[in-house]
């Protein structure tokens, strides 16, 4: 009877981490698509760009939330001249949900089909790293990777429309499942 009750707790045990990884990383995926349409309708209500801006720091990708100073759109001079200006403090997905982070996996085909051969920083927003949400109901199109330890989302971002998706990739049938 001890036998059977230690198989048992040895076959639940990583079924349970399993899972727990799977939820926080789609929590993760659905806190940054939300905080993207919250950038969207603050971006309509005060007529004025705002935008989340993508910055590495060591290992990791954080991002902050800036609105647009002087009606020329968000940009870095103007971030690091102060004319732009942080409306929150800097998040980084792991304060939320541990094990969670910006990242494709090596192996997996992103949205597009790309091949990577090796990990993929995962955010897919242009070369400044700044996604833009205008009050005009626009945004800057890209995808942004959410992986946990065996989980991987994507959350895209439509320009004409500023439109949020979220993705979840099986590995089973290696394709991208719209949730």
């Amino acid at each position: 009877m001890l036998a059977v009750a230690g198989t048992l707790t040895g076959l639940a045990v990583p079924l349970a981490a399993s899972a727990l990884d799977e939820m926080r990383t789609a929590m993760a995926a659905r806190y940054l698509a939300g905080t993207i349409v919250a950038a969207r309708l603050d971006a309509l209500r005060r007529s004025a760009a705002v935008a989340l801006r993508f910055e590495s720091s060591g290992d990791e990708i954080g991002f902050g939330v800036y609105v647009d100073g002087n009606g020329n759109g968000i940009r870095t001079a103007d971030i690091a001249s102060g004319i732009d200006v942080p409306q929150s403090p800097r998040h980084r997905l792991r304060d939320h949900f541990p094990a969670v982070r910006f990242g494709l996996a090596a192996g997996i085909a992103d949205l597009d089909d790309t091949r990577r051969t090796e990990e993929d920083a995962g955010v897919h927003v242009g070369s400044a790293g700044i996604l833009t949400l205008s009050p005009d109901g626009t945004a800057t199109s890209g995808t942004l990777y959410v992986r946990g330890q065996r989980s991987q989302y994507a959350v895209r971002v439509l320009g004409a429309t500023a439109r949020t998706r979220v993705f979840q990739y099986h590995a089973g049938a290696r394709a991208w499942i719209a949730r």
